[in-house]
């Protein structure tokens, strides 16, 4: 009786011990890993910071404005009023960015994948940056030197130029989005989220292949999307036919001044983001700068589609096509780095 007596206290003692060094191993492998079966790839995310969240607002409010922008007077050029968006077709091709910068600032409001949204919106701003310095150039400097220009799908000549509100808010759109940017990248190192690394394995592959599709962005960029026609003009009386070059729209890196610089810089960032975007960690944010380069791409290539559809002084060019193999080259990267959540267990 008194042996059992002794041994019951023992084992009662010793059972809280046991339960309470449990309790700790798994309090610590609480703190590591969020609750998801302890998967390699599980995401770990600490405290969102302001600076986070206010990136979301801004890109929030550049969507607003960009949707909002291609409803009125977009420019005046030479007496002819243009739109951002003629028609249904038009209205669908310019939603893209503007969805898009929506979509991700509503996440990142949320703070569930904050450095996804970070990497977008610094992604994205940058790219902004060289696009904001051609509109200004486009509704302020473009007159004085007048020249043959393709703006918003119509071939006009810029002998005159008079910014309508749908200009006004295009430019504010593009500078909260250099903003959203720039406070992205200040958030950067204060926000924590961290994966297993499943993405590790094949970064540099998606390196590679970005880099190569960045180079042939810029190559495809450097000429006009949708472009006029040479003209064959007959010889009423020898019957000879000769090509007649006609005017047509600038190239990126032809138009002067600020316009000139913004093309350089878009170039730069097309290239200099494809070989950041796939080194980002953890591995969403490697999504959210690849998704970043890939709207960006495919929106000037359906630009170029559109204006070759809807006006007949237009038509489709090799560089244009070429636009939308590599957009759609990134969204095939963008996918594949998504998809690569469930590849480690």
């Amino acid at each position: 009786m008194s042996r059992d007596a002794r041994s019951g206290p023992g084992r009662d003692r010793g059972a809280p011990a046991k339960s309470s060094g449990t309790a700790r191993r798994g309090a610590a492998g609480a703190a590591g890993k969020p609750a998801d079966g302890g998967r390699a790839d599980a995401l770990v995310v600490g405290a969102i910071p302001m600076a986070a969240r206010l990136t979301g607002v801004l890109l929030v409010l550049a969507a607003l404005a960009g949707i909002a922008s291609l409803f009125p007077t977009y420019l005046v050029v030479g007496g002819q009023e243009l739109s951002s968006a003629a028609g249904f077709g038009s209205v669908l091709v310019a939603l893209l960015v503007p969805v898009a910068n929506l979509a991700v600032g509503v996440v990142l409001l949320r703070g569930a994948v904050p450095k996804f949204g970070l990497a977008y919106a610094g992604v994205v701003g940058a790219l902004a940056l060289g696009q904001l310095l051609i509109e200004i150039y486009r509704g302020s400097s473009s007159t004085t030197r007048p020249a043959v220009e393709v703006i918003a799908g119509e071939r006009v000549l810029t002998s005159s130029v008079d910014v309508g509100a749908g200009w006004v808010l295009g430019v504010a759109a593009l500078a909260l989005i250099v903003l959203a940017g720039a406070v992205a990248v200040a958030a950067w190192g204060r926000t924590v989220m961290e994966d297993g690394g499943a993405l590790d394995p094949v970064r540099s592959g998606l390196a590679g292949a970005a880099v190569l599709l960045g180079v042939a962005t810029v190559l495809a960029l450097a000429l006009p999307a949708a472009d006029v026609p040479d003209q064959l003009v007959t010889d009423p009386t020898t019957g000879l036919q000769t090509v007649v070059t006609r005017e047509g729209p600038q190239a990126l890196l032809e138009r002067p001044g600020m316009a000139l610089l913004g093309g350089l810089l878009l170039a730069g960032a097309v290239v200099l983001c494809s070989v950041v975007a796939p080194s980002l960690r953890p591995r969403l944010a490697t999504v959210g700068g690849l998704l970043a380069i890939a709207v960006t791409v495919l929106a000037a290539a359906m630009t170029g589609l559109r204006d070759a559809a809807s006006s007949p002084d237009l038509e489709w060019t090799l560089p244009g096509a070429g636009l939308v193999v590599t957009g759609l080259g990134y969204a095939v990267l963008t996918a594949l780095a998504w998809r690569l959540r469930r590849n480690r267990a």
